[in-house]
């Protein structure tokens, strides 16, 4: 049961925006004091009440409960917050990962996480630092081609120029989203499987 409380629920603002990524055990706790409601994938919205009265089905998860079956919700609304996410996205391997959707910033290949490599678009030797603006995918082959260079020096362009991304969820949660999320989150999302 433990593992089924530590699962993502997507947060949603009063609008219906991504706003933030909680465990399960949380979710539980802002729809019973009354702060959120569960949504479903028919965007009906549920209080706590309604939702304990649901049967979950035989292949959706669930929590045992002493005399009861509680279906595991995966996105809750809030229902005073109308605010958007304003954090910033921490610079880590896997958000870079993320950013750059798997895929050398160099040939556009996408030959998966032990073929990718973080490539300084500066090299450190010449000043450059480990930043959003400044880091990016390649694979071995690309890397080794560019070398000690900047692209103009290696006469190698970038797919794409390497900026802080803007929060999203896909940041807020180490793992694989739940596909429930899909209809509350742009199509770019889901376009590439995330990887780890």
């Amino acid at each position: 049961m433990t593992a089924v409380l530590q699962r993502p629920t997507l947060v949603l603002n009063r609008c219906w925006q991504p706003v933030g990524v909680v465990p399960v055990a949380r979710t539980l706790s802002l729809v019973c004091a009354g702060t959120a409601r569960i949504v479903d994938h028919d965007y009906q919205l549920y209080s706590w009440a309604d939702w304990a009265s649901l049967i979950p089905a035989d292949d959706e998860p669930f929590i045992q409960g002493v005399g009861f079956r509680l279906r595991v919700p995966e996105v809750i609304s809030l229902t005073r917050y109308d605010r958007q996410h304003r954090g910033s996205v921490p610079f880590s391997r896997r958000n870079l990962y993320r950013r750059d959707r798997f895929t050398c910033q160099y040939c556009g290949s996408r030959p998966g996480t032990t073929e990718l490599t973080i490539d300084h678009v500066v090299p450190r030797s010449h000043g450059g630092l480990s930043t959003w603006v400044n880091c990016v995918l390649a694979c071995v082959q690309c890397n080794r081609r560019k070398a000690n260079r900047t692209p103009t020096q290696a006469r190698m362009n970038l797919a794409t120029t390497p900026i802080r991304p803007a929060w999203h969820p896909q940041y807020a949660w180490p793992k694989t989203s739940p596909k429930s999320w899909k209809q509350f989150l742009s199509d770019a999302y889901w376009n590439v499987e995330l990887e780890e």
